[in-house]
């Protein structure tokens, strides 16, 4: 694969002159070896040897999880003999998907993820713990041990869980930074004050965090944030965002101003909900178009995940387009008393209620046939003043107050850890016809 991590220095004029180059030659490859694309571009009268400029790719149609799911043998361009690892998405929206990938794209998948440490700051002379799975066909756990072996950093594959592992290990060996959810640093917190450990002397200084989101659409922290920020100030919180298919990683810099696009990994598109594209400012669905791969190369691909993006330089000196934190997967938009939202504004609200130990978000279709929420919440006041508090308290956020069921905590925690998952689930969608 080429690589040319500069690039992303360069002026926007020279990033796109690349990035077409580069383009071209994908369209060649997928042409050739794509079984999917090539019937796909045949039906639609489409030849993608006309193809110059970015612009031009709006010619061809748009991929969806769901051409994945039908016909992921059709999306492989090399003979399996070729392949070398099998991973499989969470199946957020639906089933599985798997995604096939050569000696190639372990290799793309090892420089992403060192492009991205770089991004974040670190160097060959730090340590990291990932507080992540590397097994369950997760593709992002192995990704972030290769990165940093190709970083040269040190690296401690503890996994996920576990918060007495974890601060025996940080004591041991002394780790400057970290891949963890999010929350999972709140648990980590309490662990160590529970414990007489004192995480203010904890040699960690940078998280980088995965699968949930620390910043708001004008970058300030969210509630999950703010809480972290005040608990654990030494620990500086950067955001990262990625999916299985793209193969790629959105991470922030040190100005913690949004995901940087790699441009000499990937392509990408903003569009609506007709496949046009939005303007800076205007939320759209992230739409990908893969550089380098080799195994399931992808053109256009829909990735569900609903961001804003940014135009303007960065002062980190990237020149690149950045992305807001994720606004909410095009697929769980909920339409709840005239408004329209997503999870991620909800989960914001209860994280800022200190009495909520943890909860999860459920949306049904009631019997007018409209969506309905309900939110199970594990705390010890049960209270009907806490509940109008918690009602008046959404009202004054998202507009709209759901219904509130109380819980115990132990259950919760059971809901949100079910034994197969390699994500906390914090919201279940239960309705009859989703989007």
């Amino acid at each position: 694969m080429t690589r040319n991590p500069e690039v992303q220095f360069l002026s926007r004029e020279q990033i796109r002159e690349y990035q077409q180059r580069r383009l071209m030659e994908e369209l060649q490859y997928i042409g050739r070896n794509s079984k999917f694309y090539r019937e796909m571009l045949s039906r639609e009268g489409v030849d993608i040897t006309r193809i110059r400029t970015l612009e031009e790719l709006r010619w061809l149609p748009v991929t969806t999880k769901q051409d994945l799911q039908l016909h992921y043998e059709d999306f492989i361009c090399v003979p399996r003999s070729e392949v070398i690892d099998y991973v499989t998405t969470s199946g957020t929206l639906g089933d599985p998907v798997t995604v096939a990938l050569t000696s190639g794209d372990l290799d793309r998948l090892a420089y992403n993820e060192a492009l991205s440490f770089t991004t974040v700051g670190l160097t060959r002379d730090d340590v990291m713990q990932l507080m992540v799975t590397l097994d369950r066909r997760f593709m992002a756990g192995l990704a972030y041990f290769m990165g940093a072996r190709e970083l040269g950093c040190g690296v401690v594959r503890v996994g996920n869980g576990i918060p007495e592992l974890q601060w025996d290990t940080i004591q041991r060996i002394h780790p400057t930074c970290c891949m963890v959810i999010p929350s999972f640093l709140v648990k980590l917190y309490e662990y160590a004050i529970r414990n007489g450990i004192d995480p203010h002397k904890s040699p960690l200084r940078r998280a980088i965090c995965i699968g949930e989101a620390l910043r708001n659409p004008d970058f300030s922290l969210n509630a999950l944030g703010i809480q972290l920020d005040a608990c654990w100030p030494e620990l500086e919180l950067f955001s990262t965002y990625a999916s299985t298919e793209m193969q790629t990683s959105f991470t922030e810099c040190p100005q913690h101003a949004g995901g940087h696009l790699p441009p000499d990994l990937i392509i990408v598109e903003f569009l609506d909900a007709d496949n046009r594209p939005v303007a800076e400012g205007e939320p759209g669905e992230v739409t990908i178009t893969t550089l380098g791969v080799r195994g399931m190369p992808l053109l256009r691909f829909k990735t569900g995940d609903v961001c804003y993006h940014f135009d303007e330089p960065c002062a980190c000196g990237r020149n690149t387009v950045r992305l807001s934190s994720v606004l909410g997967r095009k697929g769980q938009m909920i339409k709840f008393k005239g408004t329209t939202l997503y999870p991620p504004a909800l989960f914001d609200v209860l994280n800022n209620v200190p009495q909520v130990a943890n909860y999860i978000v459920e949306v049904y279709t009631n019997r007018l046939g409209t969506d309905q929420v309900r939110v199970r919440i594990g705390c010890d006041d049960h209270s009907e003043q806490f509940v109008k508090q918690l009602k008046d308290i959404f009202r004054s956020k998202v507009r709209v107050a759901p219904d509130i069921v109380f819980e115990p905590v132990e259950y919760i925690e059971k809901l949100q850890f079910p034994e197969l998952s390699r994500k906390p689930v914090k919201f279940v969608d239960l309705r009859e016809n989703k989007f």
